[in-house]
């Protein structure tokens, strides 16, 4: 019989994990299982929870500290019946975090699935081959910019920032997640424009530029804004997946009429991983989660910039993003926030050729302007990639060193 199996750290004022453990294998089940007639007890039994394993951890006196009561520490893990639930994320998390998340100290660390429950969820339709495939770009990390300063601007504006930022070398222009439909700038009057201005750049460098248009509205009505969206000249989705809900970033990835990538942002997700007790694991929700639904990028904050990611929490994002072990293809992982050129060596020492480096004010923020502020971006890359330091390139670089003497580098080798 298939099953999940639910990875939790808990803080148990009781001193008693097992009895902990037990509990919540029932709970969340069957309710009760010792004082069941043996007659009930057989008919509930292949509904009933499975404790797996019981892992004590020292005692941590900050904890102890910070929930103001004393308690044992420790990892378990529980299975679930899938006979239980009906194979969809807000029928799994019901069933192993619903009322289990309101009762003290508790965060989901990791969900395990079975082979069956695997082949319920489509996984990225492109993937970092399809969008490496999009860009033509296969020998470095892609990079990727954002729209700045776009409350009150209208299309014309934009259409010469996303212009400047494509002369400047970058492969993908992403909206702000905050860019909604206004009068300004309606996708029916955004996306023309931008797309105009991504064709002026081309006509000049023979280089094609992405555009991620944010996707917004009332939830019922997305299928069809994105639909609109892509008619438009929308090449990608960027979407704010935690304020919509992660069965429906699966609803757009399973429309055959929607068929671009779809770029996760992590927006509110900080309210459900953001605390060591409780909530939710960063890997869990914006890593395997994320891929299994079908995002194909995935926004995260990186380990070094002005919203920084713990670096091992950051790492553990990319690998459940783009290990083999899991049976979809992988998502291109996304560190951003704070990321300028002299940042370069960290990001590619840590998340490797296949990553995204993403920035907003490391370009527009260039003294030269928004266009030199994408090269410094593809000097540095050029440079990290072929294992010439910063300092080193920064000798025919002009742009890269006009970025290093702005924000500084951080010199690594992968």
């Amino acid at each position: 019989m298939s099953n999940i199996i639910a990875t939790y750290l808990v803080h148990d004022e009781g001193f008693n994990l097992e009895k902990k453990a037990e509990g919540i294998a029932l709970g969340l089940t069957v309710g009760s299982w010792t004082t069941l007639p043996t007659v009930e007890q057989e008919q509930l039994r292949k509904h009933k929870g499975e404790v797996i394993s019981v892992e004590k951890l020292p005692n941590d006196d900050v904890t102890d500290a910070f929930l103001s009561k004393k308690g044992q520490r420790g990892i378990i893990k529980i299975a679930y019946p899938s006979v239980n639930f009906t194979f969809d994320l807000p029928a799994i998390l019901t069933t192993v975090f619903g009322k289990l998340s309101l009762d003290g100290a508790i965060k989901l660390l990791d969900l395990g699935f079975s082979e069956e429950l695997y082949k319920s969820f489509p996984g990225p339709a492109f993937g970092v081959q399809g969008i490496r495939d999009l860009t033509g770009v296969h020998e470095r990390p892609l990079l990727m910019s954002i729209f700045k300063g776009v409350i009150g601007k209208d299309a014309a504006e934009l259409r010469e920032q996303i212009k400047d930022q494509s002369l400047g070398g970058i492969d993908i222009v992403k909206d702000d997640e905050i860019l909604f439909e206004n009068p300004l700038t309606s996708i029916e009057e955004r996306i023309p424009a931008c797309v105009q201005g991504l064709e002026e750049a081309y006509q000049r460098t023979g280089k094609r530029t992405l555009y991620a248009v944010n996707l917004t509205g009332r939830t019922f009505d997305l299928k069809e804004q994105a639909k609109r969206a892509v008619s438009l000249g929308a090449d990608l989705l960027l979407f704010n997946v935690f304020a919509y809900g992660l069965d429906v970033l699966q609803a757009l990835r399973e429309d055959p009429n929607i068929h671009v990538p779809i770029m996760a942002h992590p927006a509110v997700s900080g309210a459900y991983t953001s605390s060591p007790l409780y909530g939710i694991s960063t890997k869990l929700l914006l890593g395997k989660l994320l891929r299994y639904v079908g995002a194909d990028l995935v926004l995260y904050p990186s380990p070094y910039g002005s919203v920084a990611l713990e670096r091992g929490q950051a790492l553990a994002v990319a690998e459940n993003l783009t290990t083999d072990s899991i049976p979809f293809k992988p998502a291109l992982p996304v560190p951003s926030a704070g990321i300028h050129p002299g940042l370069v060596p960290l990001l590619y020492r840590d998340f490797g050729l296949d990553c995204v480096i993403n920035a907003g004010g490391g370009i527009f923020g260039h003294k030269a302007g928004v266009i030199a502020g994408g090269k410094a971006f593809r000097q540095a890359i050029d440079a990290v990639v072929d294992g010439i330091s910063l300092q080193e390139a920064i000798k025919s670089a002009p742009e890269l060193k006009q970025a290093i003497e702005q924000w500084g580098s951080s010199e690594v080798k992968a």
